[in-house]
């Protein structure tokens, strides 16, 4: 026999309640709380508590209004009967023997005393009415009324020894503050379940019971209270559970309870903190599921962490190539701008060259003109020195010799002339030629680094393409990244999913087989190794004994032997 086979109480069984899960197998539902057994227990009352009837949350017809206003009329007239039985004999009681001086000052405390009742009575069944009551305020409206009642008894207490008659008459004289009080317990209770007809009724103990069983029934009524089970058949179907699954554990271990594991004795080690049967059996299994979803929350965060470090690396490497290429961009564009520049001004120095040749090559033919204008001018005076001769041919003879020499000192100078405006000319011709080589020179510079200057730009715009082409690679390799993150969680969620199934198919064919703790838990054990691969070597024995529960190393090396005999006679889950 199994825990999961364990007898059920002698109560009638609720279809709607579900069977105990086994220790070491698939938790299952306990109960209807939907609270986990491992945080703060849900008590399975507080679904089932109550006597199972909702509150109407209809208005009131009008009869029913009628007669709720004949009620609080009615009230009101009990407790002004109340207040007039009780205000004589209290005030002549409290002149007389409280010592209050005078009958006036005795009038003024029973008035205090009634009034203060009133008063906590009307808060009371105001902040009731607005669904905020006040739980507390009740016990000084009782201490007050009871000792109205002792003061009204003892006004009328004898002189000499109590007869039976007296104490009718003592008891007479609290008739009407407690009838009041109980209509006034009761219209609270009433305003309650009418603004809050959703809330559990509270089952009472019957007084049968707080007779025959006192100290059983203490204990029951302080769990109730202490763990908000509002339903009493909840209670004792719980004692009873409780009852049965211990008497199951003697039979099993032969009387002896010790034997058992601390799993099978978690239903009496945590009765008195409220949990059933069937959520202190749920307990390991629920423990160890959240501690699995924890671990695996923390390496779904680790690897999220581990995803936004690489986009964050893959982000900031794309700036710095970005910001890397605005300056190569901009530094290429100043390198134009410096070209264009220092072209310009070459440009100029080799324009002012070309007006300064052109100016020199017009002072030269100026010169030239010059010295054809004394060629012309010395011509025509030859002419004159000529026409001189033939007309002062009989002057002098020697005139005429004095004009050859003349003439050949002219010549002279004329061939001299010649000679140096040929050289000039020779000259000018070369600077020329050489002023329009170094233009050329000039205009060659200028075309090399204007072809530099584009160079250097559309290496800029190669330079931003390829920018470009890796942010876009990084970004695709952040989409990749997470990609396979989504992946690879949703592969590991089928294989928990898929394990789980595998897990749950082997206990109910456990739990059908009625196998025997050991027989399942080295079934257990090989289906640990078929998930870490099939090899019974790669399944660490700290695992198994983790898994089951096993201190003992030789145990779980015990359990991992017979698993792998098992798995080599051909078992399969």
């Amino acid at each position: 026999m199994t825990i999961t086979d364990w007898p059920q109480t002698a109560v009638e069984h609720d279809p709607d309640a579900s069977a105990p899960a086994a220790v070491s197998g698939t938790p299952q539902p306990v109960s209807r709380t939907t609270s986990p057994v491992s945080g703060t227990p849900g008590f399975a009352s507080e679904a089932e508590s109550g006597t199972g009837t909702d509150g109407s949350t209809a208005k009131l017809t009008g009869t029913q209004k009628w007669t709720a206003g004949a009620i609080v009329v009615a009230a009101l007239v009990l407790a002004g009967i109340g207040l007039y039985l009780s205000f004589e004999h209290v005030a002549e009681f409290a002149f007389e023997e409280l010592r209050f001086g005078s009958l006036g000052k005795g009038q003024l405390f029973a008035v205090g005393v009634d009034v203060g009742i009133m008063v906590m009575i009307a808060v009371d069944l105001l902040m009731a009415w607005l669904k905020r009551p006040i739980s507390w305020i009740r016990y000084p409206v009782w201490l007050l009324t009871a000792s109205t009642v002792v003061l009204n008894a003892a006004s009328g207490a004898p002189e000499a020894a109590w007869k039976l008659l007296d104490y009718v008459a003592a008891g007479a004289h609290g008739v009407v503050p407690v009838l009041f009080i109980t209509v006034v317990e009761l219209g609270r209770d009433a305003i309650d379940r009418v603004v809050r007809p959703e809330q559990a009724e509270r089952d009472s103990i019957p007084w049968l019971r707080w007779i025959l069983a006192p100290i059983a029934t203490s204990r029951i009524f302080r769990r109730m209270r202490l763990w908000g089970v509002t339903s009493y058949p909840e209670m004792i179907r719980r004692d009873q559970q409780l009852i049965a699954y211990e008497q199951w554990l003697k039979r099993k271990y032969e009387g002896d309870i010790s034997k058992a594991s601390e799993d099978e004795l978690l239903p009496m080690k945590m009765a008195p903190y409220g949990y059933n049967v069937d959520q202190a059996l749920a307990m390991p299994d629920a423990q160890e599921q959240a501690a699995a979803e924890r671990a695996e929350e923390a390496e779904r965060r680790r690897l999220d962490a581990e995803t936004r470090s690489e986009v964050a690396k893959a982000e900031s490497a794309a700036e710095r190539l970005r910001a890397q290429g605005k300056v190569e961009l901009v530094q290429a564009e100043v390198e134009g701008q410096t070209g264009q520049a220092r072209a310009h001004a070459r440009a100029q120095v080799s324009a002012a060259e070309r007006a300064a040749a052109l100016e020199q090559d017009a002072l030269d033919q100026a010169v030239i003109a010059e010295a054809r204008a004394r060629e012309a001018e010395a011509e025509r005076k030859e002419a004159d020195e000529h026409e001189a001769k033939a007309a002062a041919d009989l002057r002098a003879a020697g005139l005429e010799r004095q004009a050859a020499e003349k003439r050949k000192e002219a010549a002279e100078a004329d061939r001299v002339a010649a000679a140096e405006a040929q050289a000039i000319e020779t000259q000018t011709i070369a600077e020329a030629r050489k002023a329009a080589a170094e233009a050329d020179r000039r205009a060659a510079e200028t075309e090399k680094t204007a072809a530099e200057t584009r160079w250097a730009a559309a290496e800029a715009d190669r330079k931003k393409a390829e920018e470009d082409r890796l942010q876009e690679v990084a970004l695709a390799d952040a989409a990749r990244v997470k990609q396979e993150a989504a992946e690879a969680e949703k592969a590991a969620a089928e294989t928990r999913r898929a394990a789980a199934e595998i897990e749950q198919r082997a206990v109910e064919a456990e739990d059908v087989a009625k196998l025997k703790p050991r027989e399942r838990a080295v079934r257990r054990v090989a289906r640990m190794i078929l998930v870490a691969g099939g090899d019974a070597d790669r399944l660490p024995l700290a695992d198994i004994q983790h898994d089951l529960a096993v201190t003992s190393p030789g145990t779980a090396s015990e359990y991992r032997q017979e698993a792998a005999e098992l798995l080599a006679g051909g078992y399969r889950p």
